[in-house]
């Protein structure tokens, strides 16, 4: 409690009992037979009311303003002196029974003031209580209505005792009270700085809470969030307020097989889909939390999206084993073609010489046919293996599409095959226009040939602003071509970019595998989406 709240306390105190002590008198009717009534109450009116006004006033200047606190303080502390000084006298001098509320001032200028103030006081009060009795003893106080008769009936030895009672009380009240205050002030000053080293610690919690670069919740015993941090609504898409009381397994279905061992220590992975229907792999780290006594209130989990982590490393390994495997093709595929063009010119020098039989010129045709288709599947492979370095150029995708689509619709397999370009007019991206072509080329080709009986292809583009599945900022663009023919099996799904892997008749399997090889050189992303059945979808993405 600071010191303006404590003098407004002591002023209330000064009023009650000052009320008491009118309602007292009032009831009682006090009075002492040495004054004379018709002087004592209208002085005894005029005190109380004086002391009421004066107690107001002392509110009112300690509400508007705190300039005058100290002095203030110590008129409080004269007016209570001259207050039961005045009661004293006019209620029998050395037979009143007031002249215990000289402790009141006491007590008052310990609490407000300090130790040395209150004896201070104390000797005060002493001085005032003596000299009154003293001057009613000797007679000095007949003119205001003390009589001497009074004291003189107690006796001088009566009289130098009460005093010195008074006195003793009064040092006694003194010493006591100042050391509890000096004491409570001592206290509340180091529960003041425990306060305020709570409050900066909660500040800097909420700081460093608010600003993590992860995901922080608290969940309860039944598995209720509490906290939810800034970075988690930005994974998640779900705000403070909506994710606050609900269940973690309803927020991150993934969560709800871990049961009861997601509030025990462990790290793990959990798939998240967003709202907007968006696939993220958490990282999460879940830590129990426990009370002074050790009984378990819930957990405290951190999670951070691995996905473009996931999905780098998942490159990493697919490109590592591309790369080792084209490496490998490549030096055979060296080796198989020197031959290769020894055995065609042979066969060639055979066939045109004379005397050959149509049987065997026949046998020859066929060599050299096999020949030649063997030597464009080396050169395909070869184009794999070791893709030329791209040299980008500004491309508008509207126009790119329109292109190759007039191309593609005189080809006898798109004869039943509708294609819809959804592509933004005003969308471009850098890219090496040969190379894209052959891209779309190949994927265009592959969604036609898995819809023989016909069907749509939709080639669909949007410009995403912050990257979500490539490394650095700023924005990609997304790509997808979209078929509703057969499908493919999820084992194929996950070999559709490797290298003579194929499921068409007479397939080389080096299409899409090049395709992957090109986008890559782009340091885009390709993902493949398909279900036997409900079609095809390639997703290509590219950074802007």
């Amino acid at each position: 409690m600071d010191e303006k709240k404590r003098l407004t306390w002591f002023i209330l105190l000064r009023l009650v009992v000052v009320s008491l002590f009118l309602a007292s008198t009032t009831i009682l009717n006090v009075k002492e037979p040495e004054i004379v009534v018709g002087e004592a109450i209208p002085v005894l009116t005029r005190l109380i009311v004086s002391t009421y006004l004066f107690s107001i006033l002392s509110l009112l200047a300690l509400k508007f303003t705190d300039r005058f606190n100290l002095t203030l303080t110590y008129l409080q502390i004269a007016w209570d002196l001259f207050l039961v000084t005045v009661l004293i006298l006019l209620t029998g001098g050395v037979s009143s029974p007031f002249s215990f509320l000289y402790i009141l001032a006491i007590i008052n200028a310990s609490v407000l003031l300090s130790r040395r103030e209150a004896f201070y006081t104390a000797s005060l009060c002493g001085i005032l209580y003596g000299a009154i009795v003293d001057l009613q003893y000797f007679g000095r106080l007949t003119d205001i209505g003390l009589s001497q008769v009074a004291a003189l009936q107690y006796g001088a030895s009566h009289i130098l005792y009460t005093i010195f009672i008074n006195i003793s009380a009064f040092y006694m009240t003194a010493f006591l009270t100042g050391y509890l205050a000096e004491r409570a002030r001592r206290s509340e000053s180091a529960l003041k700085e425990k306060v305020i080293d709570y409050e900066e610690l909660e500040r800097l919690n909420s700081t460093i809470v608010t600003n993590l670069d992860s995901g922080l919740m608290t969940i309860n015993n039944s598995g209720k969030i509490r906290a939810f941090n800034r970075y988690a609504e930005e994974l998640t898409g779900v705000s403070q307020r909506d994710a606050y009381d609900r269940p973690v397994t309803d927020l991150i279905p993934g969560f709800s097989a871990f049961g009861d061992d997601i509030f025990n220590l462990q790290r793990q992975e959990v798939e998240y889909e967003t709202p907007d229907g968006n696939r993220m792999i958490f990282g999460f780290k879940s830590v129990p939390f426990t009370d002074m006594e050790g009984n378990r209130l819930g957990a405290i989990i951190d999670f951070q999206d691995l996905t473009v982590l996931k999905r780098m490393e998942e490159r990493l390994k697919k490109a590592d084993r591309l790369a080792a495997i084209g490496e490998l093709s490549a030096r055979i595929a060296h080796e198989i073609r020197n031959p290769l063009a020894s055995v065609s010119g042979s066969v060639q020098l055979i066939a045109q010489g004379g005397g050959i039989a149509a049987g065997d010129k026949k046998l020859l045709d066929i060599v050299q046919r096999e020949t030649e288709r063997l030597n464009g599947l080396i050169t395909d492979f070869l184009a794999y293996a070791r893709p030329k370095r791209p040299v980008k150029v500004t491309v508008n995708l509207k126009g790119f599409m329109g292109n190759l689509i007039a191309l593609l619709v005189t080809d006898p397999r798109f004869e039943r095959v509708k294609i819809l370009d959804d592509c933004p007019d005003d969308l471009s991206v850098e890219v090496d226009r040969d190379q894209f072509q052959q891209v779309f080329w190949n994927l265009l080709m592959n969604a036609a040939e898995a819809m023989p009986a016909g069907g749509t292809v939709s080639i669909k583009a949007a410009d995403v602003h912050k990257r979500q599945h490539l490394k650095g900022p700023g924005s990609e663009v997304r790509i997808d071509v979209t078929d509703n023919g057969a499908g493919m099996a999820p084992e194929d799904v996950n070999r559709v970019f490797e290298p003579f892997f194929t499921t068409k008749t007479g397939g080389t399997g080096l299409g899409l595998a090049t395709v992957y090889r090109i986008i890559e050189a782009h340091d885009g992303l390709i993902a493949v989406d398909s279900s036997i059945g409900k079609g095809t979808t390639f997703t290509i993405y590219l950074p802007v």
